[in-house]
Protein backbone atom coordinates (compact mmCIF):
# COMPACT_ATOMS: atom_id res chain seq x y z
CA UNK A 1 0.00 0.00 0.00
CA UNK A 2 1.15 3.54 -0.76
CA UNK A 3 1.43 6.14 1.98
CA UNK A 4 -1.75 7.85 0.75
CA UNK A 5 -3.62 4.55 0.81
CA UNK A 6 -2.40 3.92 4.36
CA UNK A 7 -3.58 7.41 5.37
CA UNK A 8 -6.98 6.85 3.79
CA UNK A 9 -7.35 3.54 5.61
CA UNK A 10 -6.34 5.19 8.90
CA UNK A 11 -8.88 8.00 8.40
CA UNK A 12 -11.62 5.38 8.04
CA UNK A 13 -10.91 4.00 11.52
CA UNK A 14 -13.36 4.84 14.33
CA UNK A 15 -12.59 7.08 17.29
CA UNK A 16 -12.45 4.04 19.58
CA UNK A 17 -9.77 2.45 21.79
CA UNK A 18 -7.74 -0.42 20.42
CA UNK A 19 -4.38 -1.81 19.36
CA UNK A 20 -2.68 -1.42 15.98
CA UNK A 21 -0.05 -3.65 14.35
CA UNK A 22 2.29 -2.19 11.71
CA UNK A 23 3.56 -4.78 9.18
CA UNK A 24 6.18 -4.74 6.42
CA UNK A 25 5.98 -6.24 2.93
CA UNK A 26 6.69 -9.75 4.26
CA UNK A 27 3.82 -9.56 6.75
CA UNK A 28 6.17 -9.36 9.72
CA UNK A 29 4.89 -7.22 12.62
CA UNK A 30 7.42 -4.42 13.12
CA UNK A 31 5.54 -2.30 15.68
CA UNK A 32 2.62 -2.71 18.09
CA UNK A 33 0.93 0.25 19.73
CA UNK A 34 -2.25 1.16 21.61
CA UNK A 35 -4.49 4.20 21.32
CA UNK A 36 -7.45 5.79 23.06
CA UNK A 37 -8.70 6.91 19.64
CA UNK A 38 -7.34 4.70 16.87
CA UNK A 39 -8.20 7.08 14.02
CA UNK A 40 -6.24 9.98 15.52
CA UNK A 41 -3.21 7.95 16.52
CA UNK A 42 -2.75 5.80 13.41
CA UNK A 43 -3.39 8.61 10.92
CA UNK A 44 -0.60 10.69 12.51
CA UNK A 45 1.98 8.20 11.24
CA UNK A 46 1.14 8.85 7.57
CA UNK A 47 0.59 12.61 7.52
CA UNK A 48 3.16 14.63 5.57
CA UNK A 49 3.56 17.36 8.18
CA UNK A 50 4.03 15.02 11.16
CA UNK A 51 7.12 15.79 13.25
CA UNK A 52 8.28 12.22 13.88
CA UNK A 53 11.62 11.30 15.39
CA UNK A 54 14.18 9.36 13.36
CA UNK A 55 13.10 5.95 14.66
CA UNK A 56 9.44 6.57 13.79
CA UNK A 57 10.35 7.80 10.30
CA UNK A 58 12.33 4.62 9.67
CA UNK A 59 9.46 2.48 10.93
CA UNK A 60 6.85 4.29 8.80
CA UNK A 61 9.04 3.96 5.71
CA UNK A 62 8.87 0.16 6.07
CA UNK A 63 5.12 -0.12 6.73
CA UNK A 64 3.30 -1.88 3.91
CA UNK A 65 -0.01 -2.40 5.71
CA UNK A 66 -1.45 -2.39 9.22
CA UNK A 67 -4.11 -4.16 11.19
CA UNK A 68 -6.22 -3.07 14.16
CA UNK A 69 -7.98 -4.79 17.04
CA UNK A 70 -10.82 -2.89 18.71
CA UNK A 71 -11.44 -3.17 22.44
CA UNK A 72 -13.88 -1.62 24.88
CA UNK A 73 -11.53 0.36 27.11
CA UNK A 74 -7.95 1.64 27.35
CA UNK A 75 -7.57 -0.86 30.18
CA UNK A 76 -8.13 -3.75 27.75
CA UNK A 77 -5.90 -2.09 25.13
CA UNK A 78 -2.96 -1.99 27.54
CA UNK A 79 -3.26 -5.71 28.36
CA UNK A 80 -3.66 -6.67 24.69
CA UNK A 81 -0.71 -4.51 23.62
CA UNK A 82 1.58 -6.21 26.15
CA UNK A 83 0.42 -9.65 25.02
CA UNK A 84 1.02 -8.87 21.33
CA UNK A 85 4.46 -7.40 22.02
CA UNK A 86 5.45 -10.62 23.79
CA UNK A 87 4.03 -12.69 20.93
CA UNK A 88 5.58 -10.82 17.98
CA UNK A 89 8.70 -9.16 19.54
CA UNK A 90 8.49 -6.23 17.05
CA UNK A 91 11.82 -4.67 16.12
CA UNK A 92 10.66 -1.07 16.66
CA UNK A 93 9.17 -1.64 20.12
CA UNK A 94 11.35 -1.20 23.17
CA UNK A 95 11.72 -4.73 24.54
CA UNK A 96 12.85 -6.22 27.80
CA UNK A 97 14.69 -9.53 27.78
CA UNK A 98 12.72 -12.46 26.42
CA UNK A 99 11.09 -15.06 28.65
CA UNK A 100 14.25 -17.19 28.70
CA UNK A 101 15.81 -14.54 30.92
CA UNK A 102 12.97 -14.64 33.45
CA UNK A 103 12.65 -18.04 35.14
CA UNK A 104 9.78 -19.22 37.34
CA UNK A 105 9.71 -21.27 40.55
CA UNK A 106 7.49 -24.36 40.29
CA UNK A 107 5.85 -26.27 43.13
CA UNK A 108 4.45 -29.66 42.08
CA UNK A 109 1.29 -31.42 43.23
CA UNK A 110 2.81 -34.76 44.23
CA UNK A 111 3.42 -36.03 47.78
CA UNK A 112 6.26 -34.09 49.41
CA UNK A 113 6.44 -31.52 46.56
CA UNK A 114 9.69 -29.69 45.85
CA UNK A 115 10.51 -26.20 44.59
CA UNK A 116 12.22 -26.26 41.19
CA UNK A 117 13.22 -23.67 38.61
CA UNK A 118 11.59 -23.76 35.15
CA UNK A 119 11.75 -21.60 32.06
CA UNK A 120 8.01 -21.04 31.71
CA UNK A 121 4.74 -22.22 33.28
CA UNK A 122 2.95 -25.31 31.98
CA UNK A 123 -0.68 -26.35 32.20
CA UNK A 124 -0.12 -29.10 34.79
CA UNK A 125 -2.00 -27.84 37.89
CA UNK A 126 1.30 -27.00 39.61
CA UNK A 127 1.87 -23.67 41.35
CA UNK A 128 4.18 -21.17 39.64
CA UNK A 129 5.81 -18.12 41.18
CA UNK A 130 7.53 -15.35 39.26
CA UNK A 131 8.95 -14.54 36.83
CA UNK A 132 12.14 -13.53 38.61
CA UNK A 133 15.20 -11.60 37.50
CA UNK A 134 17.80 -14.23 36.62
CA UNK A 135 18.51 -17.94 36.71
CA UNK A 136 21.39 -17.79 39.16
CA UNK A 137 19.44 -15.53 41.54
CA UNK A 138 16.36 -17.75 41.33
CA UNK A 139 18.35 -20.91 42.00
CA UNK A 140 19.97 -19.21 44.99
CA UNK A 141 16.54 -18.14 46.25
CA UNK A 142 15.24 -21.72 46.16
CA UNK A 143 18.27 -22.93 48.13
CA UNK A 144 17.85 -20.11 50.66
CA UNK A 145 14.14 -20.83 51.17
CA UNK A 146 14.78 -24.54 51.67
CA UNK A 147 17.51 -23.73 54.19
CA UNK A 148 15.29 -21.24 56.06
CA UNK A 149 12.44 -23.75 56.40
CA UNK A 150 14.84 -26.72 56.73
CA UNK A 151 13.34 -28.50 53.73
CA UNK A 152 15.18 -31.28 51.85
CA UNK A 153 17.17 -30.50 48.71
CA UNK A 154 18.67 -33.97 48.19
CA UNK A 155 17.76 -36.39 45.40
CA UNK A 156 15.68 -38.72 47.60
CA UNK A 157 12.01 -39.20 46.77
CA UNK A 158 9.41 -39.21 49.53
CA UNK A 159 7.59 -41.19 50.74
CA UNK A 160 9.42 -43.87 48.69
CA UNK A 161 12.81 -43.42 50.39
CA UNK A 162 11.64 -42.74 53.96
CA UNK A 163 13.61 -44.86 56.41
CA UNK A 164 15.87 -46.47 53.78
CA UNK A 165 19.05 -44.56 54.58
CA UNK A 166 20.42 -42.45 57.37
CA UNK A 167 20.12 -38.66 57.10
CA UNK A 168 22.57 -36.93 54.78
CA UNK A 169 25.07 -34.19 55.57
CA UNK A 170 22.47 -31.42 55.21
CA UNK A 171 20.78 -32.61 58.41
CA UNK A 172 24.04 -32.56 60.36
CA UNK A 173 24.78 -29.05 59.05
CA UNK A 174 21.41 -27.81 60.32
CA UNK A 175 20.00 -27.17 56.83
CA UNK A 176 17.33 -29.91 56.84
CA UNK A 177 15.17 -31.60 59.47
CA UNK A 178 15.69 -35.06 57.92
CA UNK A 179 12.19 -35.81 56.67
CA UNK A 180 13.74 -39.03 55.31
CA UNK A 181 13.41 -40.48 58.83
CA UNK A 182 9.64 -40.15 58.81
CA UNK A 183 9.71 -37.53 61.54
CA UNK A 184 8.72 -34.76 61.11
CA UNK A 185 5.80 -36.21 59.18
CA UNK A 186 4.14 -35.19 55.92
CA UNK A 187 1.72 -32.82 57.67
CA UNK A 188 4.60 -30.80 59.07
CA UNK A 189 6.31 -30.87 55.67
CA UNK A 190 3.22 -29.46 53.96
CA UNK A 191 2.83 -26.83 56.68
CA UNK A 192 6.33 -25.55 55.97
CA UNK A 193 5.70 -25.68 52.23
CA UNK A 194 2.65 -23.50 52.84
CA UNK A 195 4.80 -21.00 54.76
CA UNK A 196 7.30 -20.94 51.91
CA UNK A 197 4.41 -20.28 49.50
CA UNK A 198 3.37 -17.28 51.58
CA UNK A 199 6.90 -15.91 51.34
CA UNK A 200 7.04 -16.38 47.56
CA UNK A 201 3.63 -14.71 47.27
CA UNK A 202 5.00 -11.63 49.00
CA UNK A 203 3.21 -12.07 52.36
CA UNK A 204 6.44 -11.54 54.30
CA UNK A 205 4.99 -9.54 57.19
CA UNK A 206 1.95 -11.78 57.60
CA UNK A 207 4.16 -14.87 57.72
CA UNK A 208 6.61 -13.52 60.28
CA UNK A 209 3.73 -12.21 62.42
CA UNK A 210 2.06 -15.65 62.44
CA UNK A 211 5.33 -17.42 63.26
CA UNK A 212 6.06 -14.99 66.07
CA UNK A 213 2.62 -15.61 67.59
CA UNK A 214 3.21 -19.37 67.33
CA UNK A 215 6.62 -19.01 68.98
CA UNK A 216 5.17 -17.04 71.89
CA UNK A 217 2.45 -19.65 72.36
CA UNK A 218 5.00 -22.49 72.41
CA UNK A 219 7.06 -20.60 74.99
CA UNK A 220 3.96 -20.00 77.11
CA UNK A 221 3.26 -23.75 76.98
CA UNK A 222 6.86 -24.39 78.16
CA UNK A 223 7.80 -26.02 74.82
CA UNK A 224 11.09 -24.19 74.70
CA UNK A 225 12.78 -26.32 72.03
CA UNK A 226 9.91 -25.75 69.59
CA UNK A 227 9.93 -22.04 70.44
CA UNK A 228 13.66 -21.84 69.80
CA UNK A 229 13.24 -23.59 66.42
CA UNK A 230 10.53 -21.08 65.46
CA UNK A 231 12.77 -18.20 66.58
CA UNK A 232 15.56 -19.45 64.33
CA UNK A 233 13.15 -19.80 61.42
CA UNK A 234 11.89 -16.23 61.89
CA UNK A 235 15.47 -14.93 61.90
CA UNK A 236 16.29 -16.87 58.76
CA UNK A 237 13.22 -15.48 56.98
CA UNK A 238 14.09 -11.93 58.05
CA UNK A 239 17.57 -12.37 56.61
CA UNK A 240 16.02 -13.59 53.36
CA UNK A 241 13.79 -10.55 53.17
CA UNK A 242 16.75 -8.19 53.50
CA UNK A 243 19.70 -9.89 51.81
CA UNK A 244 18.46 -12.43 49.26
CA UNK A 245 17.97 -10.59 45.96
CA UNK A 246 14.91 -12.41 44.62
CA UNK A 247 13.10 -12.63 47.96
CA UNK A 248 13.88 -8.97 48.68
CA UNK A 249 12.24 -8.04 45.38
CA UNK A 250 9.14 -10.07 46.28
CA UNK A 251 8.85 -8.52 49.74
CA UNK A 252 9.38 -4.92 48.59
CA UNK A 253 6.52 -2.48 49.11
CA UNK A 254 7.95 0.24 46.82
CA UNK A 255 9.70 0.10 43.43
CA UNK A 256 11.71 3.11 42.24
CA UNK A 257 12.59 3.44 38.55
CA UNK A 258 15.56 5.12 36.95
CA UNK A 259 16.22 5.35 33.21
CA UNK A 260 19.39 6.42 31.39
CA UNK A 261 19.98 6.90 27.67
CA UNK A 262 23.65 6.38 26.84
CA UNK A 263 25.54 6.99 23.60
CA UNK A 264 24.85 3.47 22.34
CA UNK A 265 22.72 1.67 24.93
CA UNK A 266 19.87 2.47 27.25
CA UNK A 267 19.18 0.99 30.65
CA UNK A 268 16.72 0.96 33.52
CA UNK A 269 17.27 0.32 37.21
CA UNK A 270 14.48 -0.72 39.60
CA UNK A 271 15.26 -0.31 43.30
CA UNK A 272 13.16 -2.43 45.67
CA UNK A 273 12.40 -0.65 48.96
CA UNK A 274 11.20 -2.38 52.14
CA UNK A 275 10.49 -0.28 55.25
CA UNK A 276 12.52 2.62 53.84
CA UNK A 277 15.63 0.54 53.07
CA UNK A 278 16.90 -0.60 49.68
CA UNK A 279 16.70 -4.41 49.66
CA UNK A 280 17.51 -5.17 46.03
CA UNK A 281 17.56 -3.94 42.45
CA UNK A 282 16.86 -5.11 38.91
CA UNK A 283 18.90 -3.84 35.97
CA UNK A 284 17.83 -4.11 32.33
CA UNK A 285 19.74 -3.09 29.21
CA UNK A 286 18.04 -2.59 25.87
CA UNK A 287 18.47 -0.83 22.57
CA UNK A 288 16.61 2.44 22.15
CA UNK A 289 17.30 5.40 19.85
CA UNK A 290 18.63 8.63 21.30
CA UNK A 291 15.46 10.50 20.37
CA UNK A 292 13.28 8.27 22.56
CA UNK A 293 12.23 10.26 25.63
CA UNK A 294 12.17 8.89 29.18
CA UNK A 295 8.39 9.02 29.02
CA UNK A 296 8.28 6.86 25.87
CA UNK A 297 10.78 4.36 27.28
CA UNK A 298 8.96 3.97 30.61
CA UNK A 299 5.55 3.74 28.91
CA UNK A 300 6.89 0.77 26.94
CA UNK A 301 8.80 -0.93 29.78
CA UNK A 302 6.39 -0.81 32.73
CA UNK A 303 3.59 -3.00 31.28
CA UNK A 304 6.14 -5.60 30.15
CA UNK A 305 7.80 -5.59 33.58
CA UNK A 306 4.71 -5.76 35.82
CA UNK A 307 1.90 -7.48 33.91
CA UNK A 308 3.69 -10.84 34.08
CA UNK A 309 4.53 -10.65 37.79
CA UNK A 310 2.59 -12.53 40.42
CA UNK A 311 3.63 -10.21 43.27
CA UNK A 312 3.34 -6.43 42.95
CA UNK A 313 4.53 -3.50 45.10
CA UNK A 314 2.17 -1.02 46.73
CA UNK A 315 3.84 2.02 45.19
CA UNK A 316 5.83 2.63 41.99
CA UNK A 317 7.90 5.82 41.82
CA UNK A 318 8.79 7.18 38.38
CA UNK A 319 11.06 10.00 37.15
CA UNK A 320 8.31 11.39 34.87
CA UNK A 321 4.64 11.02 34.03
CA UNK A 322 3.84 8.27 31.53
CA UNK A 323 1.07 7.70 29.04
CA UNK A 324 -1.60 5.33 30.31
CA UNK A 325 -0.54 5.58 33.97
CA UNK A 326 -4.13 5.45 35.30
CA UNK A 327 -5.00 2.37 33.25
CA UNK A 328 -1.81 0.58 34.32
CA UNK A 329 -2.46 1.40 37.99
CA UNK A 330 -6.00 0.04 37.63
CA UNK A 331 -4.75 -3.24 36.14
CA UNK A 332 -2.08 -3.67 38.82
CA UNK A 333 -4.57 -2.85 41.58
CA UNK A 334 -6.97 -5.54 40.34
CA UNK A 335 -4.21 -8.13 40.06
CA UNK A 336 -2.69 -7.35 43.47
CA UNK A 337 -6.04 -7.28 45.29
CA UNK A 338 -5.06 -3.95 46.89
CA UNK A 339 -4.30 -0.43 45.73
CA UNK A 340 -1.15 0.06 43.64
CA UNK A 341 -0.17 3.67 42.90
CA UNK A 342 2.17 5.25 40.33
CA UNK A 343 3.72 8.49 41.55
CA UNK A 344 6.35 11.05 40.45
CA UNK A 345 8.07 12.43 43.60
CA UNK A 346 9.21 16.04 43.44
CA UNK A 347 11.07 16.48 46.72
CA UNK A 348 12.09 14.78 49.94
CA UNK A 349 13.46 11.30 50.61
CA UNK A 350 11.58 9.67 47.73
CA UNK A 351 13.07 12.16 45.26
CA UNK A 352 16.54 11.33 46.61
CA UNK A 353 15.88 7.62 46.11
CA UNK A 354 14.72 8.40 42.59
CA UNK A 355 18.04 10.13 41.91
CA UNK A 356 19.81 7.04 43.26
CA UNK A 357 17.90 4.85 40.80
CA UNK A 358 18.90 7.19 37.96
CA UNK A 359 22.56 6.93 39.00
CA UNK A 360 22.33 3.13 39.09
CA UNK A 361 20.94 3.07 35.57
CA UNK A 362 23.62 5.45 34.28
CA UNK A 363 26.52 3.61 35.88
CA UNK A 364 25.35 0.25 34.55
CA UNK A 365 24.95 1.56 31.00
CA UNK A 366 28.35 3.26 31.07
CA UNK A 367 29.96 0.12 32.48
CA UNK A 368 28.88 -2.04 29.55
CA UNK A 369 29.56 0.62 26.91
CA UNK A 370 33.22 0.35 25.94
CA UNK A 371 35.46 3.32 25.14
CA UNK A 372 35.72 2.13 21.53
CA UNK A 373 31.93 2.06 21.15
CA UNK A 374 31.66 5.62 22.49
CA UNK A 375 34.45 6.75 20.17
CA UNK A 376 32.79 5.15 17.13
CA UNK A 377 29.50 6.82 17.99
CA UNK A 378 31.20 10.22 18.24
CA UNK A 379 32.95 9.78 14.89
CA UNK A 380 29.68 8.80 13.23
CA UNK A 381 28.01 11.93 14.60
CA UNK A 382 30.97 14.07 13.47
CA UNK A 383 30.79 12.61 9.95
CA UNK A 384 27.11 13.53 9.80
CA UNK A 385 27.70 17.11 10.96
CA UNK A 386 30.56 17.65 8.47
CA UNK A 387 28.82 15.83 5.58
CA UNK A 388 31.62 13.30 5.27
CA UNK A 389 30.90 10.10 3.31
CA UNK A 390 32.16 7.96 6.22
CA UNK A 391 33.57 8.42 9.73
CA UNK A 392 37.13 9.81 9.58
CA UNK A 393 40.05 7.53 10.34
CA UNK A 394 42.57 10.33 10.71
CA UNK A 395 42.21 14.00 11.59
CA UNK A 396 44.71 16.84 11.81
CA UNK A 397 44.24 20.27 13.32
CA UNK A 398 46.77 23.12 12.91
CA UNK A 399 46.72 26.39 14.78
CA UNK A 400 48.93 28.99 13.09
CA UNK A 401 49.36 32.54 14.31
CA UNK A 402 51.86 35.38 13.87
CA UNK A 403 53.75 34.30 16.97
CA UNK A 404 53.78 30.52 16.72
CA UNK A 405 52.16 27.32 15.54
CA UNK A 406 51.00 23.96 16.91
CA UNK A 407 49.26 20.87 15.61
CA UNK A 408 47.21 17.92 16.83
CA UNK A 409 46.86 14.65 14.96
CA UNK A 410 44.40 11.85 15.72
CA UNK A 411 44.30 8.38 14.15
CA UNK A 412 41.68 5.73 14.74
CA UNK A 413 44.23 2.94 15.22
CA UNK A 414 46.32 4.95 17.70
CA UNK A 415 45.81 7.28 20.62
CA UNK A 416 46.27 11.04 20.44
CA UNK A 417 49.59 12.56 19.38
CA UNK A 418 50.08 16.21 20.26
CA UNK A 419 52.94 18.56 19.26
CA UNK A 420 52.86 21.96 20.93
CA UNK A 421 55.14 24.97 21.32
CA UNK A 422 56.76 25.19 17.88
CA UNK A 423 59.19 27.86 16.72
CA UNK A 424 57.91 31.40 16.98
CA UNK A 425 57.29 33.86 14.19
CA UNK A 426 56.95 33.51 10.43
CA UNK A 427 59.43 30.65 10.35
CA UNK A 428 57.05 28.59 12.53
CA UNK A 429 54.20 29.15 10.08
CA UNK A 430 56.28 28.04 7.07
CA UNK A 431 57.62 24.98 8.91
CA UNK A 432 54.14 23.91 10.00
CA UNK A 433 52.73 24.26 6.47
CA UNK A 434 55.71 22.38 5.06
CA UNK A 435 54.99 19.50 7.44
CA UNK A 436 51.47 19.29 6.02
CA UNK A 437 52.93 19.05 2.52
CA UNK A 438 55.50 16.44 3.56
CA UNK A 439 52.77 14.12 4.95
CA UNK A 440 51.39 13.28 1.49
CA UNK A 441 52.91 9.76 1.42
CA UNK A 442 50.78 8.84 4.44
CA UNK A 443 47.63 9.93 2.65
CA UNK A 444 45.41 12.94 3.29
CA UNK A 445 43.50 13.00 6.57
CA UNK A 446 39.75 12.52 6.69
CA UNK A 447 39.46 16.06 7.99
CA UNK A 448 42.04 18.87 8.04
CA UNK A 449 41.41 22.02 10.04
CA UNK A 450 43.70 25.07 9.87
CA UNK A 451 43.08 27.96 12.19
CA UNK A 452 44.87 31.21 11.52
CA UNK A 453 43.03 33.20 8.86
CA UNK A 454 42.67 33.24 5.10
CA UNK A 455 46.30 34.25 4.49
CA UNK A 456 47.35 30.59 4.45
CA UNK A 457 44.74 29.43 1.93
CA UNK A 458 46.94 29.92 -1.19
CA UNK A 459 49.69 27.72 0.24
CA UNK A 460 50.23 24.61 -1.94
CA UNK A 461 50.10 22.37 1.14
CA UNK A 462 46.42 23.21 1.60
CA UNK A 463 45.36 22.98 -2.04
CA UNK A 464 42.41 20.56 -2.33
CA UNK A 465 42.67 19.41 1.29
CA UNK A 466 40.23 21.61 3.16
Amino acid sequence: MTKQELLDKANDLPLAPGVYLMMDKTGCVIYVGKAKKLKNRVSQYFQENSSHNEKTRRMVSQVDHFDTIFVSTEFEALILENSLIKQHMPRYNILLKDDKGYPFVRLGTEHYPRFTMVGKPADDNALYFGPFGGRNETRAAIDAICAAFRLPTCSRKFPRDIGKERPCLNHHMGRCDAFCRGTPDEDEYMRRIGQAEELLNGHYRRLTRALREEMEQEAADLHFEQAAALRDRIRAIEVLGKRQKVIAGICADTDIWGVYRGALKCGSAVLHIEDGSVTGRDLNLFAAPQDESEQMILSALLPQYYLNKSVLPREILLPCEIEGADELAQILTERAGRKVTLHVPQRGEKAELLAMAQRNAREDVERVTTAQERENRTLTQLAGMLSLPEPPGRMESYDISNTGASDIEWRSEERYRRVDGRLRGRKAQEECLSEIQDQEPVGPPGRLRVHGGGAHAPHPALSGRR
